[in-house]
């Protein structure tokens, strides 16, 4: 295979290598010894070597060089595992590069061009790996060479998939190319010669819509913060949205919250997204939503087959989905048929004979005596034995730890049984008096309904009995559209916890984890923290009527659950609402039953629900106001602010209604959402607006909605619901959720910095978004490992006096120094010192051990070079050439400049023709006398913008201080002008330090000596003098030209228009060349 040319020292090292073929520019070598049957000393000591020093070479015994003629350096080009690879490789040099390496007449530029093409045949099977990967390869090799050409990205950029449509600038269409990559999306379009190209990243798009318009049947707009963007004239508009909204909403799970959210980890490394696996990842989370599965599962396999169903005395055709732990079967009407078996149930998977009748069969038989039949499956071999081996494995798990569960105790006292509402309910260790009192109050509250849904009860058991009778009982049992009915009815209070815990699958998790509960309990024992006490202020909040939790036992049993939840998902911790959630499942579960439905909730079936910010519970309620406008259009035109409606309904979502119907209504809700899912809320929030439409027009507030919304909890109209659908819409409406929260932390951060700068709010808007963009492009192409480390470490210290908002967006020395280029005011003369200026102020700026910067610290730079007063941007100048910004690493004798050279007399008063000469002591004592007044009239200007004295500066920094103003003025306008001032300046700075120097040798003459301290800014030796910069400062000041150099007001606008243009396309290219010179 081609490498990266890699330098070669010594090319024949210890004989380890011997040449097969050779020309003036490459060598074809072997490794000693390999492939000789041989005893010699030489190949038994190669061999020796490759083992303990050389692992490359032990892999790829053959490589080729290639060397420049009458030079001792060479470079590996290529290396192979067998011969006939490395001659391929070789038999190409020599027939398309030998030849042309002869024109070259300096053989380093031979060199160079060999090493180029090496890299661009590297580069090009990059592409082809890629492009092999995609159903049409020279079709997608083409569109990437394409996409390189026109928009100039770094490589890494992995083009995911590409359409041809129109995009539209006013009425006229213009028809060309549309780009996706793993994060932007492009256009380019060539037509009648006006070429048309942009690049949009994920990141700054905010919104993604079908729309219809007069001049467009269908088309997809693409919104941000600055503009709107339609496409049309897709060949399937329906799959280029679905991607579009796909990689949106992969990116900015990625980039803006990467802590809060969940994402799968192949997703995490951009390097692996390809459209195939977008697309199995739809497939991915809509079984995972369906069948509420863990999120870790990982779906393997998808295939359309019939299973025999005994209620029905027939085969129902539809999709198997195979997971790591589970088969999940559902019917092509989506909620018709569904079946769940965890493979921790499964005895075994067999093939059976296959007939006309029964076409490839398969027979899953449980451990409950029952078997399931499968047919029509294609590649049947091949997914048994998948199925088998994943069945073997999670066999061999649980025979490893099945010896363990009967030795595992319950080292607490937890409730054994749920807290029933029945007449021989009974609350553990309560005393016979509260167990009365208890019993009779329980639900005086809700009397009549109780006595209805006693009489009810035998009723509703009996048909449940016929239903398991029929359909089977446990998770394995068919789910049709009758236990739909059933539920809706109301689960029997006999059989409510047994069927939530099957409904859930969290009987499941219950049986793979014996002991685990009771060890949680035991662990965050004793354990106070901020969730610990969050807890136990909303313990007695908890269904403060029912009596269950009017005594101890109850309420220790949810404050165990609860701490035991927060103990055992940190990230999640404790959210409001858990607390009520957690309430009603005690009435009716087990203890430690209760604690897995609660992980079922909050893991599962309610993802991002209960993290930091709440997300999942906002992007439903975005869901919930697009449901409204898709299926209540008159109540959307009635009410325009749909906002109003979703913070009513947002305590719906949380609480499962729990909060806001009476208690045995919102019981029901609560059976229908562990058999339906999230989409069970969403009908009947659907339901309940639709009811009350025409009161809900005529409400003036949201108290006076709340009333109407509690009473109504029928929802059959809107059965028509899928999860299909929701889940599309979550990942488009999450977009808009997470771009929500991020204007909201960039209000936050300007309203933070914005009393402490005088940059204009747009100014600073601009600049927040250049920081912003700055952070994002590294995490795009830049060093991963850096970026990584950079943004772990603003978690890392998120305690530590960094609030959210500084913490959010923090920049390292690499990309501070890329948008130091870009708006500095000044100009530094030659790139390397620009790098040292960079350098030195990142230093300033981060004095912390994370050493990153924050917007707060950037913008306040800015204001200082850009808004401040002439002595405040000398004083910043002054802190860039004085510990600890400048280093003793700096220290370099071929910085001291000619023109500062200390033999060099100065004239303040300068003779005229004609004038009285005067003698060299004169001139010098007139001087000194000079140089006294002069600081004298130094000591009376204090320092009064500086909390402290800044350190003194002495020779060598001084000389740095010299040079950093050459470096400025270089281009100016004015420059002749300003190398005589600063001349003068640098000659005067100088003599003051000579003066002062000689006064403080004269005085330590005349005094004993005594041992001193160092200086914080001493650097140089004891001969050397210092000056403060009050002195530097009435120096300059002595300068017209100067004075009207830093006075002169820089343009912060113009200059941060440039680096809007720039900053993309430069730092693309600059990470690119960083990547190649690696």
């Amino acid at each position: 295979m081609w490498l990266n040319p890699e330098e070669v020292l010594l090319k024949n090292a210890l004989k380890l290598w011997v040449t097969v073929r050779s020309n003036d520019f490459f060598l074809l070598q072997k490794r000693r010894g390999h492939g000789e049957h041989t005893n010699k000393i030489t190949g038994l000591l190669v061999g020796a070597l490759d083992t303990v020093l050389d692992s490359n070479a032990r892999v790829t015994p053959f490589r080729i060089l290639l060397q420049v003629p009458g030079s001792q350096v060479s470079w590996v080009i290529a290396s192979g595992a067998a011969i006939e690879e490395v001659n391929k490789h070789w038999d190409w040099l020599v027939h398309n590069l030998l030849q042309s390496l002869s024109v070259f007449e300096n053989k380093e530029d031979a060199a160079g061009f060999v090493k180029g093409k090496v890299k661009g045949l590297i580069a090009e099977e990059v592409r082809g790996r890629q492009a092999a990967q995609e159903e049409d390869p020279e079709k997608f090799r083409e569109a990437l060479l394409k996409f390189e050409l026109h928009f100039g990205l770094p490589s890494s950029e992995k083009l995911v998939t590409y359409y041809s449509c129109c995009c539209w600038k006013g009425r006229v269409p213009r028809q060309g190319f549309l780009y996706l990559s793993v994060n932007h999306m492009a256009f380019y379009s060539f037509l009648l010669g006006k070429e048309v190209k942009f690049v949009i990243p994920w990141a700054e798009v905010t919104r993604l819509e079908r729309v219809s318009t007069a001049l467009m049947t269908e088309a997809i707009r693409v919104t941000t913060r600055k503009r709107q963007r339609e496409f049309s004239m897709f060949l399937n508009l329906d799959e280029a949205f679905g991607v579009m909204g796909q990689l949106a909403d992969i990116t900015l799970r990625r980039l803006l919250d990467s802590v809060g959210l969940e994402l799968d980890r192949v997703l995490q490394q951009t390097a692996r997204i390809t459209k195939r696996i977008l697309e199995e990842q739809a497939i991915r989370e809509f079984v995972l939503a369906l069948f509420r599965l863990p999120r870790s599962e990982k779906l393997y396999e998808v295939a359309p087959c019939s299973v025999w169903t005994p209620h029905s005395r027939s085969h129902t055709a539809g999709t198997l989905y195979t997971t790591d732990s589970y088969l999940c079967f559902s019917s092509r009407e989506e909620g018709s048929c569904t079946l769940l078996i965890p493979l921790s149930e499964v005895l075994s998977i067999e093939k059976a004979e296959s007939t006309s009748s029964l076409p490839n069969p398969v027979i899953v038989s449980m451990r409950t005596k029952k078997a399931f039949q499968l047919i029509d499956l294609q590649d049947r071999d091949d997914l048994v034995e998948s199925m088998n081996s994943r069945l073997r494995a999670l066999q061999w798990k649980h025979s490893v730890f099945r010896s363990r569960k009967d030795s595992r105790r319950s080292v607490v006292r937890m409730s054994a049984k749920p807290f029933h509402r029945s007449k021989n309910a009974s609350l553990c260790d309560s005393p016979p008096s509260l167990k009365s009192a208890s019993l009779k109050n329980s639900f005086l509250f809700v009397r009549v309904l109780v006595c209805f849904c006693q009489s009810m009860e035998p009723v509703k058991e009996r048909l449940w009995d016929d239903h398991f009778t029929e359909f089977g009982r446990g998770v394995h049992m068919f789910r049709t559209e009758k236990i739909q009915k059933l539920v809706a009815m109301g689960i029997p209070e006999s059989l409510r916890g047994e069927l939530w815990m099957t409904f859930s699958d969290a009987c499941s998790e219950l049986d793979s984890h014996q002991g685990y509960y009771a060890g949680l309990v035991q662990k965050s024992m004793g354990h106070s923290n901020l969730a610990t006490d969050e807890i136990e202020r909303d313990l007695h909040r908890s269904l403060p009527d029912h009596p269950a939790f009017q005594n101890p036992t109850g309420i220790a049993a949810l404050r165990r659950v609860l701490t035991a939840y927060a103990h055992r998902n940190p990230k999640i911790g404790y959210c409001q609402s858990m607390n009520i959630l957690a309430s009603v499942l005690l009435l009716y579960a087990k203890e430690e039953e209760a604690f897995w439905l609660l992980v079922a909730v909050c893991e599962r079936m309610l993802p991002d629900y209960f993290n930091r910010r709440v997300i999942g519970a906002q992007v439903d309620q975005s869901v919930f106001e697009e449901l409204i406008r898709e299926r209540l259009p008159e109540l959307a035109e009635q009410v325009p602010d749909l906002s109003t409606l979703s913070s009513v309904s947002l305590s719906w979502f949380l609480t499962l209604f729990l909060s806001v119907l009476p208690f045995q209504s919102a019981v029901c809700v609560v059976d229908c959402f562990f058999f339906q899912g999230i989409k069970s809320i969403f009908q009947l929030g659907l339901a309940v607006l639709d009811a009350n439409a025409t009161q809900l027009s005529a409400c003036t507030d949201d108290g006076q909605a709340l009333m109407i919304l509690t009473r109504w909890v029928h929802f059959s109209k809107f059965r028509d619901l899928s999860v299909r659908h929701i889940e599309r819409l979550r990942c488009l409406h999450r977009v808009r959720v997470l771009q929500a929260h991020e204007d909201t932390i960039k209000e936050n951060t300007l309203r933070l910095v914005s009393p402490d700068v005088s940059i204009s709010p747009e100014n600073l808007s601009d600049l927040y978004d250049l920081f912003k963009t700055e952070h994002f492009i590294t995490l795009y192409w830049g060093d991963s490992s850096s970026a990584a480390a950079a943004e772990a470490a603003a978690w890392q210290h998120g305690d530590s006096g960094h609030s959210f908002v500084e913490r959010q967006y923090r920049l390292d020395r690499p990309q501070f120094k890329s948008l130091y280029g870009l708006l500095a005011p000044w100009p530094s003369g030659c790139s390397q010192h620009m790098d040292t200026l960079s350098n030195r102020t990142f230093t300033l700026l981060a004095p912390d051990r994370d050493n990153l910067v924050t917007f707060k610290d950037f913008a306040s730079w800015l204001d200082t070079l850009y808004c401040e007063e002439l002595n405040v941007k000398i004083r910043f100048l002054y802190r860039l050439h004085i510990p600890p910004a400048l280093t003793e690493s700096e220290d370099e004798p071929s910085l001291r400049s000619p023109l500062l050279s200390t033999n060099r007399p100065l004239y303040l008063n300068k003779e005229t023709p004609g004038s009285p000469t005067h003698t060299e002591e004169e001139e010098v004592k007139d001087y000194q006398e000079q140089l006294k007044q002069m600081l004298q009239d130094l000591v009376k200007e204090k320092e009064k913008d500086a909390d402290k004295p800044l350190p003194l500066m002495n020779q060598r920094e001084f000389i740095q201080f010299c040079k950093t103003l050459y470096s400025m003025f270089h281009g100016d306008p004015e420059e002749n002008d300003l190398f005589q001032a600063i001349a003068t300046v640098t000659s005067l700075v100088l003599q003051i330090g000579e003066a002062g120097h000689r006064e403080q040798t004269k005085a330590s003459e005349e005094k004993p000596a005594k041992p001193t301290p160092p200086s914080d800014g001493a650097l140089a030796a004891d001969d050397e003098w210092t000056v403060s910069y009050a002195q530097i400062l009435a120096s300059l000041l002595t300068e017209q030209a100067l004075v009207n150099f830093f006075e002169k007001p820089a343009d912060l606008t113009e200059k941060i228009a440039k680096a809007k243009q720039n900053q993309y396309q430069q730092r693309a290219g600059l990470l690119t060349l960083q990547k190649g010179t690696r």
